[in-house]
């Protein structure tokens, strides 16, 4: 028996790697467990088999002090194993996993808090080693702390290269003539051995969320998909759910995961591949599986018309293993009412992207994308980016990573440096959250007043929302030029404050 380190920063990884047997299939006759004991406590964790006769448990302590622990499994070369380590206080940029915190917000395990600025790369970790790369140079560059991707490699538009690796053992021998078909989702049949993982596939996977957690990412790790002419997207219920303890087995004890269950979930039951009832079993796995209760959320596809309300057609964001609400929805108008609907952090992970495509979907400009980060922060709500430029190689941000080149990263990184920097912040609506014109957000004890007024341009304005009798000292931020001037007179809830008279201006209001 191995383990990795004797001591074990709070919130890193504890790896136990044990021999055992190979024959048979190991996926589905070897069963492992580890019991880890700190004073009265005990939390149980799946292994897992990782090939060539090697089985693994991984943990992420949360305490400092003694740990021990024990194996439970039906090889006897692998149960009644025991041993101990320690776990010592975290240090640098490790501030354990995240959690939600205030009821719409989120923060790390230390209590530090945990703004998220996202984006989205689905397959980046599907591309070329060299494309990998450049990614994550990117990424190093770049304002994001969280980035949405998927397990599975994706079949779509501007997406139709096989991979190099595959989660499952198997060869894909159908032929494809590089062109783009969605019947091609309906694939009932596969060549692949879904009782069969392919260890390789997992432990590059798992090397480039360790390289993203070295840079501070989350990553939002979608588990499913249905953009699929693999058969990963229908290998059925039972398969699922094997699939889905192996993952969270191997990948449970990294601190930055964040489980996403699907991403369009309800177009897995239009394209024949899963239907909407499976879902509750499938998060109920999850919960059970991951002893350190990550966030966990599942993105929609459709939506309402723009002024409707119905989200019914969603999954219901309101279970109590729903960690956080991830939609797709460009109106951000209606934050204040899903915050009063579903009482979690709102995560506006789809809004479109900035971009050139002709899909309506990909071609928003820089300015909009922008637009929407300031308004999602002043109603309350974390939005995500997302790229979609073309270039002579097609390769697109929002799917394969690459180089970012849009406008809008700097900006965002911007608002990013304006939130963070200062007292924590609990972001709420102020008077303004019933406007579609200007919005407004503060903190609990009115120390911080964030105003945004978007695509309009005032010459003025009284800002009557805020308290009665107490004053301020402001700055005009230009949102776009990246520019922050100081307001020369203090400000109240009857101060005419004089304003530039165009576009993407917000101000800053910080207590006398």
């Amino acid at each position: 028996m191995q383990i990795e380190s004797q001591n074990v920063e709070r919130w890193n990884r504890v790896e136990i790697s044990l021999d055992g047997p190979q024959i048979g299939n190991p996926f589905l006759e070897v069963s492992l467990k580890a019991e880890f004991t700190f004073k009265e406590r005990e939390i149980s964790v799946r292994g897992f088999y990782d090939g060539n006769g090697v089985y693994k448990i991984r943990f992420m302590p949360d305490e400092p002090g003694q740990w021990s622990f024990k194996t439970r499994s039906n090889q006897i070369e692998l149960d009644n194993l025991k041993g101990n380590f320690n776990c010592i206080d975290a240090s640098g940029i490790n501030h354990g996993p995240v959690k939600v915190s205030n009821s719409t917000h989120f923060a790390y395990a230390d209590g530090n808090p945990f703004y998220p600025f996202g984006t989205t790369s689905y397959v980046w970790n599907h591309q070329t080693e060299e494309l990998q790369k450049e990614t994550i140079l990117s990424l190093n560059e770049s304002p994001f702390n969280k980035i949405r991707m998927c397990v599975f490699p994706k079949y779509y538009e501007y997406n139709t290269a096989e991979p190099a690796l595959y989660p499952y053992v198997g060869e894909q021998k159908r032929l494809y003539s590089g062109t783009f078909d969605f019947t091609d989702w309906m694939v009932k049949e596969s060549d692949f051995n879904f009782v069969r993982f392919n260890p390789q596939f997992f432990q590059k996977l798992e090397q480039q969320i360790d390289t993203l957690q070295t840079l501070g990412i989350e990553v939002d790790l979608i588990l499913f998909h249905p953009y699929d002419h693999w058969g990963f997207a229908s290998m059925g219920k039972e398969n699922d759910l094997r699939y889905l303890k192996y993952i969270i087995a191997r990948l449970g004890s990294f601190r930055n995961i964040w489980w996403s269950m699907a991403n369009e979930y309800d177009l897995m039951d239009l394209a024949q591949q899963k239907k909407k009832d499976e879902w509750d079993d499938l998060i109920q796995c999850v919960e059970d599986e991951d002893s350190y209760q990550h966030p966990i959320s599942i993105h929609n596809w459709h939506n309402p018309p723009i002024h409707a309300m119905d989200n019914s057609h969603w999954y219901d964001h309101k279970k109590e293993n729903i960690s956080h609400v991830s939609i797709q929805h460009d109106n951000l108008f209606f934050v204040p009412k899903w915050h009063e609907t579903y009482k979690k952090p709102i995560m506006i992970d789809e809004c479109r992207y900035e971009g050139n495509l002709n899909n309506g979907w990909g071609n928003m400009s820089a300015k909009k994308m922008v637009q929407q980060f300031w308004e999602g922060v002043c109603r309350g709500a974390y939005v995500t980016h997302g790229e979609t430029y073309l270039n002579e190689n097609n390769i697109v941000w929002w799917s394969h990573g690459g180089k970012l080149i849009g406008e809008s990263p700097e900006r965002i990184g911007f608002l990013r440096k304006i939130i963070e920097e200062g007292e924590p912040k609990r972001l709420t609506p102020l008077g303004a959250e019933s406007s579609h014109w200007e919005v407004a957000a503060g903190i609990s004890n009115d120390s911080f007043v964030l105003v945004y007024f978007g695509d309009s341009q005032p010459t003025f304005k009284v800002l009557e929302f805020l308290p009665e009798g107490v004053e301020f000292h402001g700055e005009l931020i230009d949102t776009w030029n990246m520019t922050i001037i100081p307001l020369e007179k203090a400000i109240t809830n009857k101060t005419v404050i004089e304003l530039p008279g165009q576009p993407y201006i917000a101000l800053k209001l910080l207590k006398n």
